[in-house]
């Protein structure tokens, strides 16, 4: 049962995820680089440290007596995470949304689930457990769905593009290199939450239970901050727009603030829910990740339904993403059943 209830958690921040550009539409008047600092500083900087103080019993000592090594690589790796994340940003902009999470968030899921244990030297030990073929199944029909909504999602701004007779400067030879980069450097969150577990193991220690993973986001999320808010202040200073946090237009400034603060709100509620989810996925803890991001784009694509985006689309593009969905349920349900089967044998 703590494996559902994993699954279950896990679903709850990826839909949090999934919600999170909402406010996005919202803004006005900001450049890019002013609204994604904005809410940076919410996730990744303010809400960590808040969270981990309001849950983490006895922080301070838990940190004096956490080692330096794993507070050290949680950091490093969430400032890998960060530039994957602006990566990601850009990506956007030459090869679309739908590709640039097919691409990334697919070497996300697979880099971010396996390099783990394999860098610890469990991943054999791991893979030959009962149940985790089923896993690896699961892991790999999540690459494919991620992929095949990538090939629905590109094949649906081709629609759009065609039926409102625009352009929107696509450039693979440009977007794909970007998108690798990000895919890679994004699956080091999961990294940065391995290497941070001796600090949780702490926390657990001292009463944290399953909120125990909110103590390694002090550190994966600052670094995540720390590249990021580099980023963000060159394109400032590049392009003189400081003044934008102070003056945006009657009555904008403030909607803008609030917009900023619920992206951060949503964005911090993945890491929050994921980490609920992690604690309790018994032996095959390492599925989360691929877990996460296989719901982040399967709730993604269902959110999108709902706001009707794909209505104005052709059957054979609806096709498509109804395949990948059907494929995505299936990889969740079948990487659920091999947590389910380790979990009976760890118990057994």
């Amino acid at each position: 049962m703590e494996v559902i209830n994993g699954i279950l958690l896990h679903g709850v921040g990826a839909s949090s995820a999934a919600l999170c550009y909402t406010p996005q539409k919202q803004v006005r008047n900001w450049s890019w680089q002013t609204y994604w600092l904005a809410q940076a500083f919410v996730c990744w900087l303010a809400l960590p440290v808040l969270i981990a103080m309001l849950t983490i019993p006895q922080l301070t000592t838990v940190l004096k007596e956490a080692p330096a090594s794993a507070m050290i690589n949680s950091f490093l790796l969430g400032m890998g995470y960060g530039i994957g994340g602006t990566a990601f940003g850009i990506a956007i902009r030459y090869v679309g949304f739908s590709l640039t999470y097919a691409i990334s968030v697919g070497i996300s899921c697979v880099l971010g689930t396996l390099i783990p244990p394999l860098v610890k030297g469990t991943l054999a030990e791991t893979l030959s457990g009962y149940g985790a073929n089923f896993v690896i199944i699961g892991i790999v029909l999540g690459a494919i769905g991620i992929a095949l909504c990538g090939v629905a999602g590109r094949k649906k701004e081709k629609d759009l593009e065609k039926a409102h007779n625009t352009q929107t400067g696509f450039s693979l030879s440009k977007g794909l290199p970007i998108c690798l980069l990000a895919g890679v450097l994004s699956a080091f969150y999961g990294f940065a939450i391995e290497q941070g577990q001796p600090i949780a193991d702490i926390a657990a220690n001292y009463g944290a239970g399953n909120l125990q993973s909110n103590v390694i986001y002090i550190f994966s999320n600052t670094g995540a901050f720390v590249t990021t808010a580099l980023y963000c202040l060159y394109l400032h200073l590049k392009q003189k727009t400081f003044s934008e946090y102070r003056i945006a237009g009657k009555g904008i400034l403030s909607k803008n603030y609030l917009m900023a603060a619920i992206t951060g709100v949503l964005w911090y509620g993945q890491f929050f829910f994921y980490g609920l989810g992690h604690v309790r996925m018994g032996s095959y803890k390492f599925s989360s990740w691929a877990i996460h991001m296989i719901m982040l784009v399967l709730i993604s694509s269902l959110v999108g339904i709902l706001l009707k985006e794909w209505k104005p689309t052709q059957q054979k593009t609806k096709t498509y993403l109804a395949i990948a969905l059907l494929v995505l349920l299936t990889a969740v349900l079948v990487i659920t059943y091999g947590n389910y089967l380790g979990g009976n044998e760890a118990n057994g």
